[in-house]
């Protein structure tokens, strides 16, 4: 190697460790301002009774909701100890006189992610006495799932069955449903004895055009997967996001309810990429949302979106850690927004630079029917492999008699799974919630056993968005 070589190798090296140093000063820096706004919300005086609020949440919309209801709460003059349902213990329980919950479910019934510790630990406990408490719930959740608020009902039910006092009636919430959480906002003022708690109106939705689409898996056996390229208005900035975090997005037949999807790129890239599979109905229709998006929108039509932050999908302090990415399907878009954030973390996306020794390593594995038609991306992903940026294992169900997926990619590979995770790696799984998210789970257990597993995601190094 020259002395110009090493050199240039050098300064890519430290800048690579100023770029992540700064995105976990910056991850550090929210953090220390998440917990000024939830010490701000206690009382003045030591000792006077604070209401809990506390929330369950998967992709950061009970989080959100939680918040709001602290800080109305704080501005009507009540003291207030926000904290998500896995830091509650029982004792708090036993020693609060209020709280106020808002509980998210996950697929069919289960709790978030973050809230499996308080399932198997707090609910699963004995019976005790819970008389003097007194709750109200806000239960968010889906009705197109057969257990719909599924978590929230549970918690309700466990509540009440422990001697719990209703505040009023639980609230169940179908997909951010206006009228229910105004019907929370009406018991929050009651309960506060004010008749002017501020609304909590979500940002308002800006006009992007639809730049490209391109269809990637033509003579699929499955519905079409287009990658879609979505950029601002010429007079709206490219506002900041995440890798990880999500985009809501209105289609004109259907105003007011809003379709999230993941990213599928980085602010570096310019513009928003989405990866979108067609859904039919029963009668074989095109779905709503995709439907629009991938066929019924023409290219320059103006589109209707807000990013939204999705901060259990983010890569918070992982950005110095080896990842192992497990998805399938379209769950390469946020996948593929993590690979695309490391390159442009150390300053190569788009460079064709080998990936520094500095820099941590990626493993993908990654699922879907066919290789001839279904790898998404591949010549993106095979150039990453041959700059040494990224393993890739890719598992195709449908090439071969016997059907395989990702999940038993994982078991083959358990030996070198446990190193990469005893080394520090963080695992992060996207994609489908049925089949796949569950399979991959429970591979994972076998793996690394289930407490160590639950102590990955305690600790933020097993972050999934399925769906």
């Amino acid at each position: 190697m020259t002395r110009e070589q090493i050199v240039q190798a050098l300064v890519t090296v430290l800048a690579y460790m100023l770029m992540c140093g700064t995105i976990a000063w910056r991850y550090r820096q929210r953090q220390r301002e998440a917990q000024r706004r939830v010490d701000a919300l206690l009382p003045a005086t030591p000792g006077a009774p604070a209401w809990w609020v506390a929330y369950a949440s998967q992709t950061g919309q009970a989080e959100q909701l939680a918040l709001q209801t602290a800080q109305a709460l704080h501005t009507a003059g009540v003291p207030v100890r926000l904290a998500p349902l896995s830091q509650i213990r029982m004792a708090d329980l036993q020693h609060a006189d209020r709280l106020l919950c808002i509980a998210s479910t996950y697929g069919e019934g289960d709790p978030p992610d973050s809230a499996v510790p308080f399932a198997r630990q707090v609910m699963a406990s004995a019976a005790v006495n819970l008389s003097h408490l007194h709750v109200g719930l806000l239960a968010l959740g889906d009705q197109t799932y057969a257990n719909y608020c599924g978590f929230g009902r549970a918690l309700d039910h466990w509540l009440m069955a422990n001697g719990a006092q209703p505040l009023f009636e639980r609230i169940d919430v179908d997909k951010s449903d206006p009228n229910a959480l105004q019907r929370w906002r009406q018991h929050l003022a009651h309960l506060a004895g004010t008749n002017d708690l501020p609304d909590w109106e979500a940002p308002s939705l800006q006009p992007w055009r639809l730049q490209a689409r391109e269809h990637l898996n033509p003579g699929s056996a499955g519905e079409a997967v287009w990658h879609l390229v979505l950029v601002p208005d010429a007079l709206q900035p490219l506002p900041d996001w995440q890798a990880g975090d999500l985009v809501q997005i209105e289609v004109p037949t259907a105003p007011g309810e809003p379709r999230d999807y993941s990213i599928a790129s980085v602010p570096q890239d310019g513009a928003l990429h989405l990866l979108v599979r067609q859904s039919r109905r029963t009668d074989g229709s095109l779905g709503v949302a995709s439907g629009w998006l991938t066929k019924q929108a023409d290219l320059g039509a103006s589109v209707m979106l807000r990013v939204r932050e999705h901060s259990g999908f983010r890569m918070g302090d992982n950005a110095h850690r080896p990842l192992i990415l497990i998805g399938n399907g379209t769950g390469l878009a946020g996948l593929r927004g993590h690979m695309r954030g490391r390159l442009a973390a150390a300053g190569m996306l788009g460079s064709g630079a080998e990936r520094p020794e500095s820099v941590a390593p990626m493993w993908l594995l990654f699922g879907e029917r066919n290789a001839h038609c279904d790898a998404h991306h591949r010549d993106e992903i095979d150039t990453w492999v041959r700059q040494g940026w990224l393993r890739a294992d890719w598992v195709f169900s449908r090439d071969q008699e016997e059907r395989r997926y990702v999940q038993h990619a994982l078991a083959e590979s358990a030996g070198e799974v446990r190193e990469w995770v005893e080394q520090g790696a963080a695992i992060y799984v996207c994609g489908s919630l049925e089949g796949m998210a569950g399979e991959v789970n429970d591979a994972l257990q076998r793996i690394l056993g289930e407490e160590a597993l639950q102590q990955l995601a305690a600790d933020g190094r097993y972050r999934r968005d399925v769906y």
